[in-house]
């Protein structure tokens, strides 16, 4: 079988291959067999034990699922290879996404049940977009709910490259007992642990296999005419040529190749190895295809930044071009140990060359997504990297302890640094401190990672949505300030009006003061007063879209000052305002959700659920089978939305949103409201 980069070129050196797949496909154990088939462990681990090498932090293995990508590295026939463990669920998908920018190839784990493979477009959508090479593994065979057959016309739904199957099943029920190599119609059985016998191809199995290669060969002939022609004119082709076509188009996301087998016994493991030395590309066509400007001297891609407790930051990165040695300089900073990651286990390497995926340790001044050289960060040189995504869950968050305050912020910034997805804000309105991200356990797992690594415990809460308050009527009222306390008093007079703005005006603040009723430079102070009293009005909260206007006054020459006027103009608006008819209003954000159409009406209906308005919906753009859903929904009605969108949807459905305006909010809620607020005033 000739090997090939899509150019006619032999891969050469260290090639990486990323492991993707929705939650509980099975990459983890599937990790555990290439190792296994590879040499590099001498027995397979298990989640349940929680001694796999991937999944190896605590988070991972407390609950069973993968929360960060894993890196291990071996060698499968005098060749290097590292494969990239990525999480499933999809509020890890920043992890994956960022494994995948340095990888030479994908490989896409899934179940062979047909009501889940909705789950993988997202993924298939990312790779397709970046012109990823990337296989299908269907997984765990030996549990099939439904024919191989109906999972590839639904796979083929989703993927807009064709899917070229590369194996049948011999065998029938949950223990298939081999498979049926399409292109050298060669049959196998199975033994676990060992590499596959070689058996006769059985005879009832023939006409379908010749049905399946036929079906393989004119696919790969859309992509070249003289292959074409020898189909034609009923020409076979060698399978030499077979084999060169099917790694050409690889390389160049043209065809999506698809095996069989089930990774917890081993079944078609050593098959997907052989296909991955023979058809993967190496890392110059990936450098290539990432727009990494060709040159001699080093450059390395960080995918991955992890601080650990004692042994500080390691910057996981892929050499994409060159070489780099320890202690040498790599952006800022002199690199303070090169190592080759099989889990947690390091290798410590004086050298790295094109191609290896490393850990870079005492990095201080790097970060996930730049790529390094000599010179400092390469920038639009190394091309593109993954998107950041947006936010779509926050929590208020605050140090237990109040000593932990000053840390908190410190310890926050690593946390992002691992993970971009995540994100903090002050809110200004409500005091709190937010930490954003892609999902409810995703932040779980950051809250633990704080205690844990930063040993800092915090409490979380569901933010509060910053109401706020407004008048529907305006008045004109006179307030006085008089003290006497001995010496100098305090005395401040002022007439003042207030109108209602049209929403979105803000506030307004004028005087129209004629024959110095009030002195000049006491103006500043009444409007001082005025924005002291707006952090809190009637109901409770920040009051907008007003306008104030200072008309007239009086004061002393003596006892008025600065101070006086501006508490009298703050008690003057404590007076007035209750009688100027205050309302509630909620912000109202736009909301765009994206959902295959199998599930619009759904999320209409989850819309108007929650007290939203559907403006209307449209396909989304460069989205095969997928709508737009566009509506207006309260803040306090997107919380938890994310959560119950991806319970409608098999978990790929998300959302995007951005303040749009203040609406008025009456009726019993907005009472439960503003009774909760003074509650919460009363009890500070």
């Amino acid at each position: 079988m000739p090997e090939g980069t899509g150019n006619g070129r032999k891969p050469s050196g260290p090639r990486c291959a990323a492991l993707v797949g929705p939650y509980l496909s099975g990459k983890t154990t599937l990790l555990e067999s290439l190792l296994l088939a590879t040499g590099a462990i001498a027995r397979r681990g298990t989640a349940k034990e929680g001694n796999t090498v991937g999944d190896g932090s605590p988070e991972a293995r407390a609950r069973k699922m993968s929360v960060q990508v894993s890196v291990a590295s071996t060698t499968f026939m005098d060749e290097s290879w590292t494969f990239l463990d990525c999480p499933g669920s999809i509020e890890f998908g920043q992890e994956t996404m960022n494994a995948l920018m340095v990888a030479d190839a994908a490989v896409v784990v899934i179940e062979p049940v047909v009501e889940r493979v909705m789950t993988v477009a997202p993924l298939l959508h990312f790779l397709d977009e970046h012109e990823i090479p990337h296989m299908i593994y269907i997984n765990k065979l030996d549990e099939a709910e439904a024919r191989v057959r109906d999972v590839l016309d639904a796979l083929q739904g989703l993927s807009e490259r064709p899917l070229v199957l590369r194996q049948m099943p011999i065998g029938k029920g949950d223990h298939p007992e081999g498979y049926v190599d399409v292109v050298s119609e060669r049959a196998y059985r199975y033994k676990p642990g060992q590499a596959s016998d070689l058996i006769p191809l059985p005879a009832d199995m023939q006409p379908t296999e010749k049905e399946l290669r036929q079906g393989l060969l004119e696919k790969l002939a859309d992509f070249d005419d003289k292959l074409l022609e020898q189909l034609l004119e009923d020409v076979v082709p060698p399978k030499e040529e077979i084999y060169r076509q099917l790694s050409a188009n690889l390389a160049r996301d043209r065809i999506v190749p698809v095996f069989l087998g089930a990774g917890e016994r081993d079944h078609g493991v050593r098959r997907l190895l052989k296909a991955l030395r023979h058809e993967v590309p190496d890392v110059a066509a990936t450098a290539a295809r990432l727009g990494v400007e060709p040159g001699e001297g080093a450059l390395v891609r960080v995918f991955k930044t992890l601080h650990q407790p004692h042994a500080g930051k390691l910057s996981f990165g892929r050499v994409l071009r060159g070489q780099i040695k320890d202690n040498a300089t790599l952006g800022q900073d002199r690199i303070g140990g090169i190592y080759r990651m099989k889990g947690n286990d390091q290798q410590k390497l004086a050298d790295a060359n094109a191609g290896e995926v490393v850990a870079l340790g005492r990095m201080e001044h790097a970060r996930t997504g730049q790529a390094l050289t000599a010179a400092g960060d390469a920038g639009e040189a190394a091309g593109a990297f993954a998107p950041l995504l947006s936010p779509v869950y926050s929590l208020a968050i605050t140090a237990e302890k109040r000593a932990d305050e000053v840390k908190l912020s410190g310890s926050l910034a690593k946390l992002i640094e691992e993970d971009p997805s995540l994100a903090v804000e002050h809110h200004q309105d409500t005091h709190e401190h937010l930490l954003l991200g892609q999902g409810d356990i995703h932040l779980q797992v950051a809250v633990e990672r704080l205690k844990s690594k930063f040993n800092l415990p915090v409490t979380t809460a569901k933010p509060q949505v910053p109401y706020k308050e407004t008048i529907r009527q305006g008045i004109k009222h006179h307030a006085r300030y008089k003290r006497q306390t001995g010496g100098h008093g305090q005395f401040a007079d002022i007439h003042i009006e207030i109108k209602p703005l049209p929403r979105g005006t803000g506030f307004q603040f004028t005087e129209s003061i004629v024959g110095g009723s009030v002195p000049r430079n006491f103006i500043p102070s009444v409007e001082i007063g005025v924005r002291d009293y707006l952090g809190r009005g009637p109901l409770g909260f920040n009051v907008v879209d007003i306008a104030v206007d200072l008309f007239d006054g009086q004061y002393h020459a003596v006892d008025s000052s600065d101070m006086a006027f501006r508490t009298c103009a703050a008690q003057g608006m404590r007076e007035a305002m209750p009688k100027c008819g205050p309302v509630l209003l909620e912000p109202i954000y736009h909301v765009d959700i994206a959902v295959p159409n199998l599930y619009t009406a759904k999320v209409q209906r989850l819309v108007t659920g929650r007290r939203g308005q559907v403006l209307g919906y449209d396909a989304k753009s460069g989205w095969t089978g997928w709508d737009l859903v566009s509506a207006q929904m309260p803040q306090d009605q997107l919380h938890d939305l994310i959560v119950e969108l991806r319970s409608l949807t098999l978990g790929v459905g998300t959302f995007t949103c951005k303040f749009d305006h203040l609406q008025e909010l009456v009726g019993r809620l907005a009472d439960q409201i503003v009774q909760a607020r003074n509650a919460q005033a009363a009890a500070q």
